[in-house]
């Protein structure tokens, strides 16, 4: 990001309740695209955000200012902040990220043969998405998808993971891509998740974690190949 786009966006130093105001516009983002009330492509117009988050200009600025630095919009020229639209080659880049990202999840995760309350809440969260997906109820998916992901880096207990992977760019990626068989993907894989955390089958851990990246990189680019 330029010295021009910093100072555009605001980047003076944020107390707690600009903090909290930031937070509230920042996750209303990413929750839109979930919702699909923002889409890849979408102008963000600072007079609209502040009206529909209840918040002022400085902390729509600082939460444009964090979006912009996790790679969720850019800031065009004669435009302004947009939400990034992911050509194919950046889709592969995510994902390619996401890949190493999820095997080391996923081994960290099943290594942890103590802490039983993540465990719980892993196998409640999957349960609540194959019934999510049978009524067809895509926003609680989403929820016990978060849920299930946040379990997983409890149990990894690392702190660099638990820093680094909400900022892999997956959300867009879903947002861009809504494919039915890419819900079917993640239900089976995930059964899969639960089986090596629950046994704690660490020598495969990893290639599942890895593989199911690679089951979603496979579906998008057969879509990518028809269209």
């Amino acid at each position: 990001m330029s010295k021009e786009q910093q100072i555009s966006l605001g980047s003076a130093p944020m107390d707690k309740s600009s903090r909290a105001a930031s937070d509230i516009v920042f996750y209303g983002v990413l929750s839109g695209l979930e919702k699909q009330t923002f889409v890849p492509g979408q102008r963000l117009i600072e007079a609209d955000l502040a009206t529909t988050f209840s918040v002022s200009r400085n902390s729509i600025r600082e939460a444009l200012q964090r979006l912009v630095a996790e790679g969720v919009i850019e800031l065009l020229k004669h435009k302004g902040a947009v939400i990034r639209v992911l050509s194919i080659k950046d889709t592969m880049a995510v994902l390619d990220v996401a890949e190493l990202m999820s095997g080391l999840l996923l081994r960290a995760a099943s290594m942890n043969r103590e802490a039983q309350m993540p465990r719980e809440v892993l196998e409640r969260s999957l349960q609540e998405m194959v019934y999510a997906d049978t009524v067809r109820d895509d926003l609680s998916f989403n929820r016990s998808r978060r849920q299930f992901y946040r379990a997983l880096l409890d149990l990894a207990d690392n702190r660099e993971l638990r820093r680094l992977f909400p900022m892999i760019g997956m959300p867009l990626v879903y947002a861009q891509y809504r494919l039915p068989s890419l819900q079917q993907i993640r239900i089976q894989d995930y059964k899969l998740f639960l089986d090596v955390v629950l046994n704690n089958r660490v020598d495969v851990a990893e290639s599942i974690g890895r593989q199911h990246v690679e089951n979603v990189r496979a579906c998008i680019c057969e879509n990518y190949s028809r269209r």
